[in-house]
């Protein structure tokens, strides 16, 4: 683990917030404009638009002048800067694509700092709803400056929970539907909000009980993950396949084992 003096952590959490409220601003600008530009990557599951692309190099641009020596790893882009430095930002321009390309408001900015063992600094900022998520690692998580702590839910029937697909659902079987239809009949309820980055956020704030999905990325959770886990949520990889990329869980502890037990 890399050590980080507090000065410097403060310094940090402080431009992350700061970046993450230029990236929404640029959102913003493009959201519900009839003249996005839509194009696809994988599939038409899998898009992205002019605002990820403005965001992103905002972003990297704003990083790379505040913290040369930093290491970045961003979704459109790849992995840029110095990987001998340490600590490395973990940057979702815009997470929930599909939704923000509907004019949909479920969607944000992830950016995570991670110092080479383990996340340090997280923040999740959707503009559109003025919903702004930090946390540090041992410092506890926070939504507009307010303390958060995750649901202290005991059984899955008073559980609202959420989860999400993989691009590839309507090709490869392993999509994720055996697990909804094994957890589904058991909660309140379950939800597809369609943005990693603010079910893990949820998650911490008590909104959802829990979430789940597979084959995600780092820059789809990193961020979320640490907000989630430092407003009292359990977090785990809940199964271990390179086919499937990361397939996280995060909930309530009292509703933690009763969701781990399911999924497979």
């Amino acid at each position: 683990m890399n050590y980080v003096k507090p000065q410097d952590i403060h310094a940090i959490l402080e431009a992350a917030i700061a970046i993450a409220r230029g990236a929404g601003e640029i959102h913003l600008r493009h959201f519900r404009h009839a003249g996005l530009r839509i194009d696809n990557k994988l599939n038409d599951s899998d898009v992205v638009t002019t605002a990820d692309r403005e965001a992103e190099a905002f972003i990297i641009s704003e990083i790379n002048r505040r913290f040369p020596d930093h290491s970045v790893l961003s979704e459109e882009s790849g992995a840029s800067g110095n990987p001998d430095s340490g600590l490395r930002w973990i940057v979702d321009p815009l997470d929930g694509t599909t939704n923000f390309s509907q004019g949909l408001p479920l969607f944000c900015v992830s950016i995570c700092v991670n110092d080479g063992t383990d996340d340090l600094v997280g923040v999740v900022y959707n503009p559109y709803l003025n919903e702004l998520f930090h946390a540090v690692r041992g410092g506890g998580a926070w939504l507009n400056g307010k303390s958060i702590q995750c649901s202290d839910k005991t059984r899955l029937q008073t559980a609202v929970v959420a989860t999400g697909f993989p691009v590839d659902k309507g090709t490869n079987p392993d999509n994720n539907l055996e697990n909804v239809a094994r957890i589904m009949p058991d909660v309140r309820g379950l939800r597809r909000l369609g943005s990693a980055a603010m079910d893990l956020a949820y998650v911490g704030a008590g909104f959802l009980d829990a979430y789940w999905e597979m084959d995600l990325h780092e820059w789809d959770v990193a961020a979320g993950r640490l907000i989630a886990k430092e407003a009292g949520a359990r977090y785990t990889i809940w199964r271990d396949n390179n086919d499937r990329g990361i397939c996280g869980l995060a909930a309530s502890p009292g509703i933690y084992h009763l969701l781990l037990q399911r999924l497979v």
